[in-house]
């Protein structure tokens, strides 16, 4: 079921339970590899990686903002803090990420996604810790209420530019980035439940020709589709690859035989006109852009 439909229904559920009428929806952006310093970790009202602030993002925009640079488990606790202030209690999220965002959502589901939460009254402090909600509102539960996930050009399948060394840096966030260790870094099929709608994109260009299939400069189809294997994979009609990349559920294609998506990923477009690149440029651009698009319109 596509996630309009589900959004459509949690908002005619709300319309007939006035008991939850003081809940609230969140929309939280988790941004991927940067190393221009273009992040203010643990601020959540910060768009600088992503775009203009006042540009519609989701009912109730919070960014959960990292280093950028470091590796994924050093730096989740940065997600579990926004998720903990937006997603638990009476209130609940619609999450979007970009890139590395990808893997730090992947990460802090399938590791701490049935954690006991401290249930947050979502007014951060100065490094993006909420405080415990009080009253009849207080208590724990257990993992995050989230509504679904956008993925932009998700790179928890790994990159090929890093396996090669493309990127020259010393920044250890590039070394989990490898397609091994980034696949092997958690379960990507413990998703608990919840739908990853991947945008892909596949606007390349000369330097990406190390990376397989169609890509988006930085991250292949195999990544940015949610394929459970690396491959060639590529758009309907286009030589030289291993196969298509199906949409939907579908998976992707190695000669005749089909390989699944990661559980309860799909993706949602599949750019067959290769319009869109991996950068946001801090102007909602690239890929960015029609997530941006889908959240403004779905997250409600």
């Amino acid at each position: 079921m596509r996630h309009h439909l589900l959004a459509a229904t949690a908002m005619a559920a709300a319309l007939i339970a006035p008991s939850i009428a003081s809940a609230a929806n969140y929309t939280v952006w988790v941004h991927g590899r940067n190393t221009s310093g273009n992040t203010q970790p643990g601020n959540h009202s910060y768009f600088g990686y992503w775009g203009s602030a006042s540009s519609a993002a989701g009912v109730n925009k919070r960014a959960a903002n990292w280093d950028g640079t470091s590796k994924i488990a050093d730096q989740n606790y940065r997600i579990r803090d926004a998720l903990d202030c937006y997603c638990t209690g009476t209130n609940f999220c619609y999450l979007a990420g970009h890139s590395a965002g990808n893997a730090q959502i992947g990460y802090a589901l399938a590791q701490y996604g049935t954690s006991t939460r401290t249930k947050k009254n979502a007014t951060p402090n100065a490094s993006g810790v909420c405080g415990n909600a009080t009253g009849s509102a207080a208590g724990t539960q257990s993992g995050w209420n989230i509504k679904w996930v956008d993925i932009a050009s998700g790179a928890a399948g790994g990159s090929e530019l890093a396996n090669l060394g493309h990127w020259a840096v010393s920044d250890p966030l590039t070394g989990d980035l490898r397609t091994a260790t980034m696949r092997a870094l958690y379960n990507h099929n413990n998703t608990q439940g919840k739908w990853f709608y991947m945008f892909a994109g596949s606007k390349g260009t000369a330097y990406s020709g190390a990376l397989p299939g169609q890509d988006d400069e930085a991250v292949a189809y195999h990544s940015t589709g949610g394929v459970s294997q690396t491959g060639s994979f590529c758009n309907p009609g286009d030589l030289f690859c291993d196969g298509d990349l199906g949409t939907g559920t579908t998976g992707a294609y190695k000669g005749s035989t089909l390989i699944k998506l990661y559980t309860n990923h799909t993706v949602e477009l599949r750019d067959n006109n290769e319009a869109y690149n991996h950068y946001s440029n801090g102007a909602w651009a690239g890929i960015v852009g029609p997530v941006r698009q889908d959240i403004a319109t779905y997250a409600l």
